[in-house]
């Protein structure tokens, strides 16, 4: 195949795709940068499964867009989402703010195409949410950035659209009161998706919400 090496060369290879600028790894002297950017189809979406089968190339946002059609979404949100590939988030095993609720990239990652050193195509995991038989190689494969093998085809697990979202505001006179709220709420069986914590000079700019509370405006908001 063509990613091969002879045995015992000393040869380095490094998978890349669009990567946002201020946080991208670069190739050593003698490396050859293999460039993923144009195995970007969308293979099968499977609404009734909530699956999809992508080349390692899709981009994170546009696979939510053809998710959303069918009132599904993947669930993974890192800042990059509108440039940053699914190979690059099954690399990196990206979050984002959602991970809160749906788990980071290993927990919406069901099964790997990989090739290895070697040019040996391998298929880990399952098709299905409850795979269970044997090792879990596609969870070893989730953040190894590239040290393992070149992942050249990823099946993801979709989820439901919310039917509507929602922003809450709550006001503490510091983090650690902050922190005690998330757990309140976590008690009661609410689940957001998110969360964030902002300081005065950030806030109401920083979300969609309008405080409507003028004696607490100096405190912090989560």
């Amino acid at each position: 195949m063509w990613c091969a090496v002879a045995p015992g060369t000393e040869f380095r290879s490094w998978p890349a795709a669009p990567a946002p600028g201020f946080r991208r790894a670069h190739a050593s002297q003698g490396c050859i940068v293999l460039s993923l950017e144009r195995m970007n189809r969308i293979l099968q979406l499977n609404a009734d499964d909530e699956t999809a089968v992508v080349e390692p190339g899709v981009v994170n946002a546009d696979l939510n867009a053809a998710a959303s059609e069918h009132g599904l979404m993947y669930a993974p949100d890192p800042a990059s989402y509108k440039m940053s590939t699914i190979g690059g988030n099954v690399a990196t095993n990206a979050g984002g703010l959602r991970c809160a609720k749906y788990g980071v990239t290993r927990d919406s990652v069901l099964a790997l195409d990989v090739v290895l050193a070697d040019g040996s195509l391998i298929h880990t995991g399952h098709q299905t949410f409850k795979g269970v038989a044997g090792y879990d190689l596609t969870a070893l494969f989730v953040g190894s950035e590239g040290t393992l093998g070149i992942v050249v085809g990823v099946t993801v697990r979709l989820r439901y659209l919310p039917r509507e979202v929602q922003t809450v505001a709550a006001f503490y006179p510091d983090f650690r009161g902050a922190a005690a709220g998330v757990l309140a709420v976590g008690r009661t069986r609410v689940s957001p998706p998110s969360w964030k914590c902002s300081t005065p000079e950030r806030w109401p700019s920083s979300t969609n919400c309008t405080a409507r509370t003028s004696e607490n405006a100096d405190r912090r908001c989560c």
